[in-house]
Parts: structure tokens; C-alpha cells; sequence
């Protein structure tokens, strides 16, 4: 997303470069998008594909729409600020041909979406994705890291609070709790990812015996193949089901050989990702069944 006013104050950013700044040029110019929205492909041609230098065969869709800060879009934009802090998703649709914009409250996320037969733009706008994140050690250090960059809000959670000094610096927000109560009280969307990451089977098994109950879009416990066995024993014996068990990733990540710390990290942000991305592109639309 790209927002740009007539004097060429840019905030965001398409895809940097020579597109950005042809767009910024027609914009500036009123040469695009004067009164209503508009639609834009570049590389249509092979001399375009050369001067934006997009790939052989590619092309870049972009839908331009002027705003005035008419008490109307400042009243649908608080509306939609008011959902998202209220972890409520809502989706704005903008009609091309008349200009016309809505707002419609949805139960769930739903992936952009542009109609070339209807001439729509969809956008769904909902809670910020969170990782929840259970012990402090180099492997979680690398994992806060990954999680920052992929914009999650991320939450470290531990029973010691001298274990933080090294995340004071950082975006992370640290939680001194036992962790099955921190998910009790703040998982409660399909916009969370808890992983238990502390080796501490007192710590790991609470946080995900409560994360279970949840509707976390991702629950993964790291470990071997003979911890994850032990830990599933544990669990069952503790009356956690076979259905809630079904949902947990573990041995956590995806399966790279991973032996250092950054490629362990590496590992689980891949397989958080690869989930997230489903439910985002539309692929996984439902958070599987917690009844059994």
C-alpha cells in the first residue's frame, strides 16, 4: 500500500524504483485518478517491461484512489480503526466505476481481491497477526527477531523477569506470568500463533494445554521426535484430547536440518508463515475444530 499527496509526501511504498516514481510524476501532474478511482497495469508492453525493468512476462496492477478529508472518510476510516482495535475484522470495498465506497463487518479475514468484471477492490482490514512466544533462549532470540520482521506483534512470555534484560531494547513485550494464564487472558482470536519454545516441560505444557483450548491459528512446541512423544504421553495423561493434540505442530517448523540457533528460529517463523499465508491467501478459511 502507497499513499501520496500533491505535494509528493510519500508514505508505504508498490515496489520501489522507477514505478513509484512514474506514478509519483502522474499523480503530481493530475494526470491519473482526478476524480475517481482508477486502474493502472504496468507492463503491458515489452518497452514497458524494459523501463520498469519487471520481470520477462510480468506486470504490476495497481488501483489509485483519491481521498478528500470530507467527515465521511474520516467517519468509515475511525470505523475501521474502532474494529481493528476491538480485534474485529471489516472489509472496505471500493466500486471504480462510480467512486462509491462501504464498509461490511465480516466474522472472518478475507484475502485482496480485485474484479476486473465488476471493476471492485476489496480489502479486508482486521487485528494485528500476534505471536505468543513461551521461554527466553538464543532460539527464541532469533525467533523474536524473524517475528518483528514479518510484523507480528510479538509477546515473550516467562516466569523470570532477569531473563528480559536483553529484549529491553527491542519491540518485544515481555510478560512476567505463568503462561497458561497470559493465553488464557489474551489468545482468543484466529489471529494468534503461540509456540513453546522453553524446553521446560513446566512452562511448554501449560502454555499449550490452555493454547489448545484457544482458536490460535498455530500451536507449536519445539523438541525432538522422542520429547515430542514424552510430551504427548504427558498431555494425554494430564486429559488433553487426541483431537486438541491433532492441532499441534511438533516437532515445531519445517524440516531443514536445522542444528544452530538462527536455523532452528528459521525453522518455525517458515512454518508459522507457511499457515499464515493460507488463511490469508483464502487457501485455510477455518480454524480447525477444539471440540471433540
Amino acid at each position: 500500500m502507497f499513499a501520496c499527496d500533491r505535494q509528493g509526501n510519500v508514505v508505504g511504498s508498490l515496489s520501489g524504483g522507477c514505478i513509484e516514481e512514474d506514478l509519483i510524476k502522474k499523480l503530481m501532474q493530475n494526470q491519473i485518478a482526478s476524480d475517481k478511482p482508477e486502474f493502472l497495469r504496468y507492463g503491458e508492453n515489452p518497452s514497458e517491461l524494459e523501463k520498469f525493468e519487471l520481470p520477462c512476462g510480468g506486470y504490476l496492477d495497481i488501483v489509485v484512489e483519491p481521498l478528500q478529508a470530507t467527515a465521511t472518510l474520516v467517519r468509515r476510516f475511525d470505523k475501521i480503526r474502532q474494529s481493528i482495535e476491538h480485534q474485529q475484522h471489516i472489509r472496505r470495498q471500493v466500486d471504480l466505476a462510480t467512486g462509491e465506497t462501504k464498509l461490511i463487518e465480516e466474522t472472518k479475514f478475507s484475502p485482496f481481491y480485485y474484479d476486473h468484471d465488476q471493476f471492485k477492490l476489496d480489502q479486508c482490514f482486521g487485528p494485528r497477526w500476534q505471536l505468543f512466544v513461551i521461554g527466553t533462549n538464543m532460539v527464541v532470540h532469533y525467533v523474536c527477531e524473524l517475528a518483528l520482521m514479518l510484523d507480528y506483534q510479538v509477546t515473550l512470555i516467562d516466569t523470570n523477569r532477569n531473563n528480559f534484560k536483553s529484549f529491553e531494547d527491542s519491540k518485544v513485550r515481555c510478560i512476567c506470568d505463568t503462561p497458561d494464564d497470559v493465553i488464557n487472558e489474551q489468545v482468543n482470536d484466529g489471529t494468534s500463533a503461540v509456540v513453546a519454545l522453553s524446553h521446560d516441560p513446566r512452562l511448554d505444557d501449560l502454555a499449550l494445554m490452555s493454547a489448545l483450548e484457544t482458536q490460535a491459528f498455530y500451536i507449536g512446541a519445539m523438541g525432538s521426535e522422542r520429547t515430542t512423544t514424552r510430551r504427548r504421553a504427558r498431555l494425554l495423561a494430564l486429559g488433553v484430547t487426541e483431537n486438541l493434540l491433532n492441532r499441534l505442530h511438533a516437532p515445531i517448523g519445517i524440516p531443514i536440518g536445522s542444528k544452530t540457533p538462527p536455523e532452528i528460529a528459521l525453522s518455525v517463523m517458515a512454518d508459522v508463515t507457511r499457515v499464515r499465508n493460507l488463511i490469508v491467501s483464502g487457501n485455510r478459511t477455518t480454524i480447525p475444530s477444539i471440540v471433540d
